[in-house]
């Protein structure tokens, strides 16, 4: 399992809008808050990407860009960020391979894709790690404590 502390691993994965994302990109610019959500427009999941939405600005303001991933197709996200209107990347992993990559456990009983954030500083070091299913508000509100730490720091 990752850890506090360690190097996040490097990835490259295409975007909603077709674009590709890239990790390395950002190293050295800005923190990442990287989310990984079960499904788009689920209830939970929804609540969760609205309330990133909601404190999008915030996020920006602290240096940190907000990225999600599920395992839903490009098409899927491309839809589920208009009808929400998020202004933050959705990653399609399709394959589930960055999921296993950052070792995100499956939840209930290994039914649902897990929850889990990961804060991620410019260094890319791996400053923070939540991973709660039930709570999806929670991911912003204590994301947001982390990094307003670590711009004081």
């Amino acid at each position: 399992m990752l850890q506090i502390g360690d190097q996040a691993p490097d990835f490259t994965l295409p975007t909603a809008t077709g674009n590709t994302f890239r990790l390395s990109d950002l190293r050295g610019q800005r923190s990442v808050v990287l989310y990984f959500y079960p499904r788009d427009n689920t209830p939970g999941c929804t609540t969760q990407a609205c309330s990133f939405r909601d404190e999008y600005q915030d996020f920006q303001d602290l240096g940190a860009e907000v990225v999600g991933v599920s395992s839903d197709s490009e098409a899927s996200h491309q839809q589920f960020a208009d009808k929400h209107r998020l202004p933050f990347p959705l990653l399609a992993d399709t394959d589930g391979q960055l999921r296993k990559l950052y070792e995100v456990p499956r939840a209930l009983l290994g039914l649902l894709p897990g929850r889990v954030t990961f804060v991620i500083d410019a260094q890319g070091v791996i400053q923070y790690i939540f991973n709660s299913l039930s709570n999806a508000a929670d991911h912003v509100s204590k994301t947001k404590e982390v990094l307003t730490k670590l711009a004081k720091s």
